[in-house]
């Protein structure tokens, strides 16, 4: 049975979200000659043709593409736009119209979240979601209340199976090795759990601020933003086991992790603000939302038991990174005749998810001419292997179009992560303020200060 859409309409496509990604991802597979089907542009605008054509070159532009005539006017070619607002029944009747004999159309809602629900609904009532597929945009819900209230509204319309939860995360091709370069590879599988890891790591950092985005970003904050979707998926990539097959083995595995995370504990965890995030247009002038986040988790399974798990994100931090690192156990003293060799340096994999993505393994060798262990770092680039890798809404819109939900969490997925966190949101600890170009709160050390403290990650400035 073909599952390949036979229309794409983008909801939101005048929209910050689609001139940054969602216009150039269809540009390269418009390129690549993988974009099969028409392309109907939703927006409240009141525009024509030529000024979706416009939008859509300034944006490829932006993204940095060099815009080939030819592939652009094959783009322009499938692009249409429909005006209209998400809350009147008039619009969906436009969309069918445009859509005409349409038997699989994908919807993707790049609109704000309060709107997911009723859009959804509207889809329903005007007869638009036989046979197709919603794509839903972060985030899913904000707590786990209303992610679960959202899932229900959702499901008397779709079944899950019609239901895409994109988080573009995943559509990284840096995040999708994390389970080669464990799988694939023989000599790490042995030593990856408990009894030779010591602490595992998860950074994010942003050398930037929220800048325009005051308006989005205060009702969020960091645990919202990344943590809930982006950082645990991680977390769960890094500690699943091996994929057995079925239908959705990834994702299964997934969830197997997420389900044996306790609750996280609110005294592990500190929230910071950046100084003068209150004078930013669009947040609360009394703003208590987190641009910082620390917390420690656990894995209560027989791979991970008693091995913490360290999550750091921000904004307006020294340096742009995102990266796992791994610490194995100290080793004992190596006994050299009268000498002792004493390692005080731990082994260690990182994994660079961005914005340099690859590995380096720390190894320890003799110091030149002395009786002791030295670190030696064994790097390798992602970027160097052949071929341009599709960048993450490429893949994910590829995947929707193309009808594999491979890389989108399942509601079950969504429900355990929100689990995870409730407790950080339910008993929050007060936001303690830091200065922009710092690595945080202070107090935020105090959570790495028993497993050799906070890696610095090596990122953009």
């Amino acid at each position: 049975m073909d599952r390949t859409a036979d229309a794409l309409v983008l909801f939101g496509i005048t929209g910050d979200l689609a001139r940054k990604m969602t216009l150039p991802a269809l540009y390269r597979l418009e390129a690549r000659d993988l974009l099969p089907c028409p392309v109907l542009g939703v927006g409240r605008r009141e525009g024509g043709q030529e000024e979706i054509h416009t939008r859509a070159r300034e944006a490829i532009e932006e993204a940095g593409e060099s815009v080939d005539e030819a592939v652009f006017q094959r783009l322009a070619d499938r692009l249409r736009y429909v005006a209209g607002d998400v809350t009147d029944p008039e619009l969906y009747t436009k969309i069918a119209q445009a859509l005409g004999g349409a038997e699989r159309p994908v919807f993707y809602l790049a609109i704000p979240p309060s709107y997911f629900g009723s859009t959804v609904e509207a889809l329903g009532a005007a007869d638009l979601t036989t046979g197709a597929r919603v794509v839903i945009e972060k985030p899913f819900g904000e707590d786990l209340a209303s992610a679960t209230e959202l899932n229900r509204r959702i499901r008397r319309v779709l079944e899950e199976d019609q239901v895409y939860r994109i988080d573009h995360f995943l559509g990284k091709e840096p995040v999708q090795d994390i389970v080669y370069l464990r799988f694939a590879n023989e000599i790490f599988e042995p030593i990856w759990n408990r009894y030779h890891v010591s602490t595992v790591q998860i950074n994010m950092a942003e050398d930037f601020d929220v800048a325009d985005r005051g308006t989005f970003y205060d009702p969020v904050g960091a645990l919202r933003d990344v943590v809930q979707n982006h950082l645990l998926q991680i977390l769960a990539l890094v500690t699943m086991e091996a994929p057995a097959g079925g239908h959705d083995p990834i994702a299964d595995r997934r969830l197997d992790v997420l389900r044996s995370i306790p609750d996280a504990d609110p005294s592990a965890y500190v929230r910071g603000q950046y100084e003068g995030y209150r004078a930013v247009k669009g947040v609360r002038p009394d703003s208590e939302t987190e641009t910082f986040a620390a917390l420690r988790l656990e894995i209560d399974n027989w791979r991970w038991a008693g091995v913490p798990f360290l999550i750091r994100t921000g904004k307006a931090l020294p340096v742009t990174a995102t990266e796992v690192d791994i610490r194995f156990r100290l080793p004992p003293a190596i006994l050299m005749g009268d000498s002792i060799g004493e390692v005080k340096r731990h082994n260690h994999m990182t994994l660079r998810i961005g914005p340099e993505p690859g590995a380096s393994l720390g190894v320890m060798v003799k110091a030149p001419g002395e009786d002791r262990p030295d670190p030696v770092h064994l790097d390798f680039s992602f970027q160097e292997q052949p071929g341009r890798a599709p960048a993450p809404y490429e893949r994910l819109l590829l995947d929707a179009i193309n009808g594999d939900g491979t890389l989108f969490p399942r509601q079950e997925v969504i429900e355990e992560t929100w689990r995870i966190l409730q407790p950080l949101l339910d008993a929050p600890p007060p936001t303690e303020h830091y200065a922009k170009g710092s690595w945080g709160p202070a107090s935020a050390d105090r959570l790495a200060q028993d497993h050799g403290g906070w890696r610095v990650p090596e990122g953009r400035h």
